[in-house]
């Protein structure tokens, strides 16, 4: 399920020497787009004429030279820009031909881009542009692009393409990346999608849809090198030589027995300095990771981390027959998508915030904005317990935001480092009372030192001792409560299954507002009054 990759660069691109991205679109595909579009024709209309003409050899240097003043000026204008990827003055163009209805010059100026920036240059478009270009790329339209491009961009570029789209874009994917694609259509579509497709290719991708979402079933890619473990290196070498229907890349050659078990994993330097005779049997390694096809796809993640694997085979989850296999490439997309994941769940963002619609962000972000209201309220409520007292000391009302912030912003950085450990599983029951007490340990002294500061603070603003010293303490208590509010809370929601990335913050910040501000206005109370 591959289909021929988009044309590259020429080889020669990255000498100092070599035409930017534009340079070259516009000598192979004979358009330049610091042109009109009508003197781009009239240039076209023209080119037969040209050609009859045998040129002289006065000529041909006179238009040397010129053409070297050309790229030499071509390059001072583009050397702020990169020799590959999407250019300003690329995307500039396709964006103007877009606008002018001049779509026949469209796929002439993707087709020098590799997927990941066509991917980027829709993502870029607002939705009219998008639909235009799916329009007027046609057929033309890389399928390779999908795996690049954002998920909800790309839900919108499938109902563009509809269901004969989509099929011919699943027919030419790899089998990861066309499960990944179909499986986010409903039902009846994936049935009508999956019916379309040759009898081969619609087992393989019936197999992957039946595995859970985020699993290693899900991940893995059916194209792989097998070999039996009675084979030679000789017979190894001469099946890749002559077999076309191998995968485009692959880091790895599998060794199965007669029920095709994995029984080794052969790397191809290995192999390709071997002798012909030798059996593969006795030069693969046996010692090797296996990933059940049930294994969570974090798991999977970690598995490549932890032992530096570049890829793995996946088995099934009773005889351990071979399915297919996990290379790195997908594994780093995988840890992408985990850490993104976690960083927005702690701010109560998600992913589609950036690409989607203006209802849709705010109705996603409002249940988030409810419960920090109920804490702010909560934290009200005690700072409501000590009204006489502030009344009284108004100065309590100027310093007391001071303690919250900063229980709350040590608490943050506790937190932060807990969630990330957890999610790397660097931090579990074992080692949780070290790194707790370590961290209330750090609490403690930036707690003393910035008691210190804070009441110098207080007491040449206001010049009260006894406010210093209320603020201080205050200060002393809420920066060790925030070190173990960011070690303890995480490790609880852990511990009841429920992701800390999510909820961790809600939590913290209600504890050390509301300790902070209990802490500082009740010492004040006792002390001042």
């Amino acid at each position: 399920m591959s289909d021929t990759p988009p044309k590259d660069p020429p080889a020669e691109a990255g000498r100092d020497d070599a035409p930017g991205v534009e340079e070259w679109a516009e000598e192979t595909y004979g358009y330049d787009d610091s042109e009109t579009f009508e003197e781009h024709d009239e240039v076209a209309a023209a080119e037969p004429r040209i050609k009859k003409r045998k040129p002289k050899k006065k000529d041909l240097k006179q238009k040397i030279k010129q053409l070297e003043a050309e790229v030499a000026d071509a390059k001072r204008k583009i050397a702020d820009e990169p020799l590959y990827g999407l250019t300003p003055r690329l995307e500039a163009a396709i964006t103007r031909a877009l606008d002018q209805e001049r779509l026949e010059v469209v796929p002439r100026l993707l087709r020098p881009l590799h997927p990941a920036d066509q991917a980027d240059l829709i993502e870029r478009m607002d939705e009219d542009h998008r639909a235009k270009l799916v329009h007027a790329a046609g057929e033309a339209l890389d399928p390779n692009i999908f795996p690049y491009m954002d998920e909800t961009v790309r839900d919108e570029i499938v109902e563009l393409l509809g269901e004969d789209g989509i099929t011919r874009v699943v027919s030419a994917l790899d089998s990861d990346d066309a499960i990944e694609l179909i499986g986010e259509l409903d039902d009846e579509e994936q049935a009508r999608i999956l019916a379309a497709l040759p009898a081969k290719d619609r087992a393989i991708l019936t197999q992957g849809l039946n595995f859970p979402e985020s699993s290693a079933g899900r991940l893995m890619q059916r194209e792989m090198v097998v070999v039996p473990q009675h084979w030679t290196v000789g017979q190894t070498i001469d099946f890749l030589r002559t077999v076309r229907a191998l995968p485009d890349d692959f880091y790895d050659i599998f060794v199965v027995d007669p029920e095709r078990r994995p029984v080794g994993e052969l790397a191809l330097s290995h192999l390709l300095r071997s002798k012909r005779p030798v059996r593969v049997s006795d030069i693969m390694r046996k010692n090797f990771r296996k990933i059940r096809a049930s294994m969570d796809q974090e798991e999977v993640a970690l598995l490549f981390r932890q032992y530096g694997l570049v890829a793995a085979p996946v088995v099934d989850d009773e005889g351990e027959r071979l399915l297919g296999v996990i290379t790195v490439d997908d594994v780093v997309d995988v840890i992408d998508e985990e850490a993104e994941e976690d960083l927005l769940a702690l701010a109560g963002v998600r992913e589609v915030d950036l690409y989607g619609k203006f209802w849709d962000t705010t109705k996603s972000r409002f249940p988030w904005l409810v419960i920090n209201l109920g804490t702010a309220i909560g934290a009200s409520l005690v700072i409501g317990l000590f009204e006489a007292t502030i009344e009284k000391v108004v100065a309590l009302a100027v310093l007391m935001p001071i303690v919250a912030s900063m229980g709350g912003n040590a608490g943050t950085q506790t937190l932060t480092v807990a969630v990330r450990a957890l999610a790397m599983r660097d931090l579990d029951p074992r080692n949780a009372m070290k790194f707790v007490v370590k961290e209330t340990l750090v609490g403690s002294i930036n707690g003393l030192a910035f008691a210190a500061l804070v009441a110098v603070v207080s007491f040449v603003w206001f010049g009260d001792t006894d406010i210093a010293v209320v603020i201080a303490a205050a200060m002393v208590v809420n920066m060790v409560v925030a070190g173990l509010a960011g070690t303890l809370i995480p490790l609880g929601l852990d511990r009841f299954k429920v992701d800390p990335a999510v909820a961790s913050g809600v939590f913290l910040t209600t504890v050390t507002d509301v300790v902070g501000f209990f802490t500082f206005l009740g010492l004040a109370a006792l002390v001042l009054l």
